[in-house]
């Protein structure tokens, strides 16, 4: 583990202790919002690292009146469960992958369009800028409020047959897929077979050969075992679908003015240390994939694969051709 990640851990749980013992045993006055944070990811993964440095930061600004309790390794749901929890009042911040959140904001699919962005800073570009911040706009229907965007790198296909360098080599294939349409619609559409599954079950999948492949980033990959039974991983990038932050906006509107500003304040700022610590992770996961023998494949045409993803867009693009043209055009 990052020596500098295990050095946050131990600090977090020192804050933890350090709260606990304010609250409960020097007499002194409880704090006015204690907010509970989601993640489905284990303390040390950089989505959960950013959400402590937010509950950090605020409590530093306000002397502890704004609390913040990190809940990770999925203790409060899975993503589908904690999102409604998020709707209902019952989670106050959440951070989960865009693609289950397009099952209710049907909008935020344009993040999931196959090869929409074409490298990490055209993606940061987009949901940094005005495009991003409408997105996050439209989730207040929905009894969320976006907050901002983390880092989740790319998906890329790996597996345990052969080497993948064209949309041929995937066909006979069965890829495990997020429980997102539009994820199976990309790997149908590709010749191979979607199969949903929880990501707690690939590992097997993959050893009883219930699965032949997934699409998923490289630490996914690796920090999981999946590298250790699917050693071809092919860097096609197919979409890069970024974490998103949420608030249950059913609890942001019991919140004032100043304290909003606040949390707003909290979130931006956890964002370009959560990307800092994302870029560290990819680049061991990446190392210790080489170190273990597997082969990635990274000298293929896209063009093909765009191609045969096309009709992706005939589907899950309809109504959002003003965002799609625009997120084309960020890239020049």
């Amino acid at each position: 583990m990052n020596r500098i990640i295990m050095q946050r851990i131990i600090v977090y749980m020192l804050f933890i202790f350090t709260m606990a013992k304010y609250s409960f045993g020097s007499g002194q006055t409880e704090p006015e919002y204690v907010l509970k944070a989601a993640d489905d990811h284990e303390l040390s993964y950089p989505t959960t690292q950013g959400l402590v440095y937010m509950a950090e930061l605020l409590h530093r600004w306000t002397g502890g009146r704004i609390r913040v309790q990190v809940y990770p390794s999925a203790q409060l749901g899975s993503e589908k469960e904690t999102i409604r929890k998020t709707q209902q009042g019952l989670i106050d911040i959440n951070r989960v992958n865009v693609n289950p959140v397009t099952q209710i904001a049907p909008v935020l699919k344009v993040f999931s369009l196959p090869y929409i962005f074409v490298s990490e800073e055209h993606l940061h570009k987009v949901v940094d800028g005005p495009i991003g911040v409408k997105l996050l706009g439209e989730l207040t229907e929905y009894g969320l409020v976006g907050l901002g965007y983390y880092d989740s790198g790319q998906r890329s296909f790996y597996n345990s047959l052969r080497p993948v360098r064209s949309p041929e080599d995937l066909k006979g294939m069965r890829i495990r897929v997020q429980k997102a349409e539009i994820m199976g619609d990309i790997v149908s559409a590709l010749g191979a077979e979607p199969f949903p599954m929880a990501f707690e079950e690939v590992y097997t999948g993959l050893q009883t050969g219930a699965i032949h492949g997934a699409e998923n980033n490289f630490p996914s990959w690796i920090t999981k075992g999946h590298y250790e039974v699917a050693r071809y991983y092919t860097v096609d990038a197919h979409v890069r679908t970024p974490e998103i932050i949420l608030f249950s906006k059913k609890i942001w509107e019991e919140i004032n003015e100043t304290d909003r500003k606040l949390i707003l304040r909290a979130a931006a700022e956890s964002v370009p240390y959560q990307r800092k610590l994302w870029r560290e992770h990819v680049q061991q996961a990446i190392a210790k994939a080489e170190e273990a023998g597997t082969m990635i494949i990274r000298d293929i045409d896209l063009e093909p694969f765009r191609k045969a993803t096309s009709i992706v867009y005939e589907k899950h693009g309809k109504g959002l051709e003003d965002y799609i043209e625009s997120i084309r055009e960020a890239v020049q």
